[in-house]
């Protein structure tokens, strides 16, 4: 216990040594000034019960999304408070519509989450995946409050399962339920003697791309980059990525590509320019494309230069490239783009996710080591229709088949009434 309550006063002061040279740390810090003040304004006049769930960042929060917009649509009398650790989650859907109240979380101290209860008065706790903090679920634990956790994964090599990890079992008994994605998670608790509030639901993240793809928004400019051409969307890459496959692009020039980057800072984004020949900003683009002048440079490569549009952009794709396979903690979401039915491409780290072994063993998926394994698939894939129409169908089944997830959280909290109309 003493290591975590050093780890909880020790981030804020190293958030702030590295503000001034980091931005996120900047703005995590910004985002938590005042923020109890902000809080108690938001519902000194709230009169309705409050469903309160909080997600890590942005990716967590597309995790947790069917389940609040659910909530939002089968109890419309309670007020929904949304919550962020990071500010890559807090940032981005800062002024999401399907929320009342959105907020950083205050750093987890008994202090804090003592205010945070006192002020908000949730009805419901709902965290997301991975999101554990001790004194916020002691807190709705010892004030009786339903806790549930949504699309919980869990590894053997996570602190729960070590002999040092007494803190973090101990957060495990201030849940009333646990919803884990697979078996292996379910095993896992199991074993070190949780059963009975743990129950396997599936991941809550195929109800999300499955939804987002069956109400696709067209994007007009990406239509008018991509033509009739073949395209390949590298999403969420990292330097590693666009070095494996640039190669491939110097060589394949009756290809299109659109390069969505992890980070937009302005060096990655220069970085990314300099990497790809021919290459152009998606808002320089669009901005010579709204004059009315056409786009004379006719780029090969487009470089994404904002947020938000990546879920979308994969429906546009022959084949995607989704990054972070190259780096510790491996690849990004890759159910993004498989639910439009497309062939998937990562690299060699993805241990972490089990959706990615099971698209690689249905054939929806296939992932690289190094640039030459890169551009021998990507062939492969334009030139083969058999192999490439398999693939393709594969991913669009895989994700069908995992739906429901959802369904299953939401009849819990019926059947338990842990809300009522």
């Amino acid at each position: 216990m003493l290591l975590y309550r050093l780890f909880t006063w020790l981030y804020p002061k190293l958030a702030w040594l590295i503000s001034f040279a980091n931005p996120k740390a900047s703005l995590w810090l910004k985002g938590r000034r005042g923020l109890f003040k902000k809080l108690a304004l938001a519902f000194h006049t709230n009169k309705q019960p409050v469903v309160w769930m909080h997600c890590s960042s942005l990716g967590e929060f597309e995790q947790g999304l069917p389940v609040l917009e659910s909530i939002r649509k089968q109890y419309p009398g309670y007020t929904v408070l949304l919550t962020f650790f990071s500010p890559s989650g807090f940032e981005i859907r800062k002024n999401y519509k399907g929320a009342d109240h959105i907020f950083y979380l205050p750093m987890d101290t008994p202090a804090h989450a003592n205010r945070f209860f006192n002020i908000v008065q949730p009805s419901l706790v709902l965290f997301v995946k991975y999101e554990f903090w001790y004194y916020y679920l002691q807190e709705a634990s010892q004030r009786n409050i339903p806790t549930v956790l949504v699309s919980g994964i869990f590894r053997k090599d996570q602190p729960f399962f070590q002999w040092y990890g007494g803190v973090h079992k101990k957060m495990l008994t201030f849940f009333s339920k646990i919803f884990v994605q697979s078996e292996e998670s379910a095993e896992l608790l199991a074993g070190i003697g949780f059963h009975e509030n743990v129950l396997v639901c599936g991941d809550t993240r195929f109800d999300r791309v499955i939804e987002i793809a069956r109400n696709f928004e067209p994007l007009e400019l990406i239509s008018h980059f991509c033509r009739e051409q073949p395209v390949i969307i590298a999403g969420s890459t990292w330097t590693e990525d666009d070095e494996e496959l640039v190669h491939y692009t110097k060589i394949n020039g009756a290809v299109k590509y659109i390069i969505a980057p992890h980070d937009i800072d302005e060096d990655r984004l220069q970085e990314c320019l300099a990497l790809y020949k021919n290459a152009m900003r998606y808002s320089v683009y669009e901005t010579i494309y709204r004059s009315g002048n056409g786009v004379p440079e006719n780029p090969t490569t487009l470089i994404i230069d904002n947020m938000g549009m990546l879920s979308r952009l994969y429906h546009y794709a022959t084949i995607c490239y989704i990054g972070g396979g190259f780096g510790d903690d491996g690849i990004h979401n890759i159910l993004e783009a498989a639910v439009y039915g497309k062939p998937v491409v990562f690299g060699p780290v993805y241990d972490k996710y089990f959706e990615a072994d099971e698209l690689l063993d249905v054939g929806g998926a296939f992932s690289i080591e190094n640039s030459l394994e890169l551009e021998d698939i990507l062939k492969k894939l334009l030139e083969n229709q058999e192999l490439y129409s398999k693939s393709a169908s594969a991913s669009a089944e895989y994700v069908l088949s995992k739906a429901g997830a959802t369904e299953k959280l939401m009849a819990y909290i019926e059947a338990n009434r842990l809300l009522t109309n």
